[in-house]
């Protein structure tokens, strides 16, 4: 078998097993590596460049919308889950503790950050004193721990990187207003940014953040037809002030609670990045996100090699001048066929391939890692055509993910239906839900199927729950979920 045709055999196809597929593709194109503590990775160079530069996206609109950065402790004393009831009977299990330091029993565990809702909390009540003090909007970027019993690289880790933003307001109109803008703000990336459609919508009681009033978010389909949970935004209402405290001079000058609300996404979206976008050859990275954007690669004879070689660097030049993430593998001891299947692995957007032939004709050809279709530029308008082209992958990308959601969603109404159609096709599954506890568990445990979120837009109205068959109070998204 040649170097070239045998290259991406080592990757699992989508087909066979999914989820063999994504640990070969995630391991093959050294995105991570297994640490040695169970449940934790090491994100390689190319993973965490693709952190990086969703930090950055999400960073400016964070800023954009009157935020800013802080940075709070790891350890967070037992005794701070103990004062909102709910946020620690849904982290408990998750919990890790610090009990030693010093060769020295601790007076009191510290929690070691499973999410900074009582750290910010206490610090609030601090910090505001009165109404003049409010908004406060702070975002912090940080890694957290969560004991996790199943792991999966990105998508499930016991200890993740993501950001969490915690503010405070004067009454409860102002919180759900930023609890929506910010759900909006990450709509707006994962689908504009990540090329990853959502739906948007609101939790169930059972599935919303531990201690929040009402959560939302956003979810996405993987190829293989399961739900990530792209984002969520929780609207706190004042359990968490009442709990630490947080109060303020009103402007009638008497003491009131705050509103309070939070919001995260976290390296789960390379995981979901991954999983939407992949194919048999590996990674389709978003242009937006990827490290490279554009790799060159000079083609032709050894005697040709340096004139070639002296345009391609002139190119290369022109579009790192433009803010294009640009490479070039010159290489002469790897042949190009061995070159095209590396970065089709490796999803880069665009390859730019330039030979003798191409440069005598003034052209040079660009190749759609989406597509594979192949297109002859004119090399003096290289810069305009290669940003048309990172424009053209993103719609390619963002048109060919909605198209598997649509041809993997299916409308259900009774309980037998949505088991059989489980059973047969992957996806996601609307369906009428009472509003009762039991009905939504007792899907859970028939079908291993979650309710996703009750979405803000559906193109039908289900009248009778799927259960019990009682008139149906919520339209629901009913998915299988990482």
């Amino acid at each position: 078998m040649s170097k070239d045709k045998g290259f991406v055999t080592e990757i699992t196809p989508q087909g066979e097993d999914f989820s063999r597929w994504y640990i070969d593709v995630i391991k093959k194109a050294e995105l991570m590596d297994y640490s040695p503590v169970r449940g934790c990775i090491v994100f390689r160079p190319d993973g965490y460049e693709l952190w990086e530069n969703m930090q950055r996206e999400l960073d400016q609109r964070f800023k954009d919308t009157g935020h800013r950065n802080a940075y709070f402790p790891l350890f967070i004393p037992e005794s701070f889950f103990q004062k909102e009831k709910e946020h620690v009977e849904g982290f408990n299990p998750e919990l890790p503790f610090v009990t030693e330091a010093g060769g020295e029993q601790l007076e009191e565990k510290l929690a070691i950050r499973p999410t900074s809702e009582t750290m910010f909390g206490h610090m609030y009540a601090k910090w505001i004193n009165s109404y003049r003090d409010l908004p406060m909007l702070i975002n912090q970027w940080a890694n957290v721990v969560r004991w996790e019993k199943r792991t999966l690289p990105f998508l499930r880790t016991s200890e993740f990187l993501w950001q969490e933003g915690h503010t405070a307001h004067e009454d409860e109109a102002d919180a759900r207003k930023e609890t929506m803008t910010m759900l909006d703000v990450y709509t707006d990336f994962v689908e504009n940014v990540l090329a990853i459609p959502v739906i948007k919508g609101q939790k169930t009681p059972s599935e919303r953040f531990a201690g929040a009033v009402d959560t939302y978010s956003i979810e996405a389909m993987m190829k293989d037809g399961r739900a990530v949970q792209a984002g969520t935004s929780h609207y706190l209402g004042t359990k968490f002030a009442v709990a630490f405290d947080i109060k303020y001079l009103s402007r009638e000058n008497t003491q009131e609670f705050c509103h309070t609300t939070s919001w995260g996404v976290s390296t789960r979206l390379i995981g979901a990045l991954i999983m939407v976008h992949g194919d048999d050859r590996g990674l389709v990275l978003p242009p937006k996100v990827a490290s490279t954007q554009v790799i060159m690669i000079p083609i032709g004879p050894p005697k040709t090699r340096e004139t070639v070689i002296a345009k391609t660097d002139e190119l290369y030049a022109q579009l790192k001048a433009a803010g294009v993430r640009v490479r070039v593998d010159d290489r002469s001891d790897v042949s190009p066929g061995w070159k095209f299947n590396e970065y089709e692995m490796r999803g880069i957007p665009i390859r730019l391939e330039l030979g003798p032939r191409d440069l005598e004709n003034g052209v040079c050809v660009l190749v759609s890692r989406v597509s594979g279709e192949k297109k002859q530029v004119p090399i003096d308008r290289i810069v305009e055509e290669v940003r048309a082209l990172l424009e053209d992958v993103h719609r390619d990308m963002y048109e060919r993910a909605q198209q598997f959601r649509e041809e993997n969603s299916f409308s259900v109404d009774t309980l037998d239906e949505l088991k059989e159609k489980l059973e047969v096709k992957r996806g996601f599954a609307l369906a009428g839900w009472c509003g009762s506890d039991a009905c939504e568990s007792t899907v859970k445990q028939e079908t291993g199927a979650t309710s996703r979120n009750i979405p803000f837009e559906t193109k039908e109205k289900k009248p009778t729950c799927l259960v019990c068959g009682e008139a149906s109070e919520h339209t629901v998204v009913f998915a299988r979920a990482y």
